[in-house]
């Protein structure tokens, strides 16, 4: 219990400098949420519930432009697709968890908590690391709780101050830099470096499209990017051998 606690907070404490821009944007959410004409107590269950929160963004926004409830789930579903290639990359390193434990990391597993976790992951790898081979879920749990107690909290700041927080004040900008904060100690290699520059080019020229079907098509982009820069790159060597 005692490597599951150094584990747990070591989670926490990986987590916090990402906080920093999670705060804005679980009040930003809350703000819209008000303004879209949703319920104070359901804008707070949908952060418990979804707690995801460019899926919650998009509803509110949905909500707001009438969107029949099939466009919204679809929507929804389609943003949240992302989580599914997270949980493939992370899941060797989970395998070995039961279900109730699986069950419970899946819940917390959003970007924040991912990114984090897998640069943990991957760099116990490759030091052979075996001290904390038997606790490295506890990681994962820590950084989970930490992300999600501050969405939960910056969600009702948002519900509560949502009538008096300026509409001039433009807090959105702090989603972005979130992301660049996850994204970029995680390209250490050419191909990362290919799928995010790839990504990034087809997100902004998709920004405008639909349900954030722009997205989506960026992230497959991105995927594919960095396989063919490993095949080609393969090749290459292969030939000049």
């Amino acid at each position: 219990m005692a490597l599951a606690r150094v584990e747990f907070l070591a989670g926490m404490k990986a987590e916090l400098p990402i906080l920093i821009g999670v705060i804005p944007f679980g009040m930003i959410y809350g703000v819209l949420a008000l303004s879209a004409g949703i319920p104070p107590l359901p804008a707070q269950a949908m952060s418990m519930i979804v707690f995801a929160g460019s899926a919650q963004i998009l509803v509110t926004q949905l909500v707001n432009t009438g969107a029949p409830w099939v466009v919204v789930v679809l929507s929804v579903a389609v943003v949240n697709l992302r989580h599914a290639l997270y949980s493939a990359s992370i899941a060797p390193f989970l395998k070995r968890l039961n279900p109730a434990w699986k069950c419970l990391l899946a819940y917390l597993l959003t970007d924040e908590a991912y990114a984090v976790s897998i640069i943990q992951y991957q760099k116990e790898a490759e030091e052979s690391s075996v001290s904390h081979s038997g606790n490295q879920h506890w990681f994962f749990l820590g950084a989970g709780i930490a992300l999600w107690a501050s969405w939960q909290a910056s969600t009702a700041v948002g519900i509560l101050l949502g009538a008096v927080i300026p509409s001039n004040w433009s807090l959105d900008f702090t989603l972005a830099l979130t992301f660049i904060a996850l994204v970029v100690p995680s390209l250490k290699d050419p191909a990362s470096l290919a799928a995010a520059l790839i990504a990034g080019i087809v997100a902004i020229l998709g920004h405008a499209w639909p349900y954030k079907l722009g997205l989506l098509l960026a992230a497959l982009t991105g995927i594919l990017a960095a396989v063919a820069y490993e095949l080609i790159w393969q090749k290459f060597q292969g030939a000049s051998q």
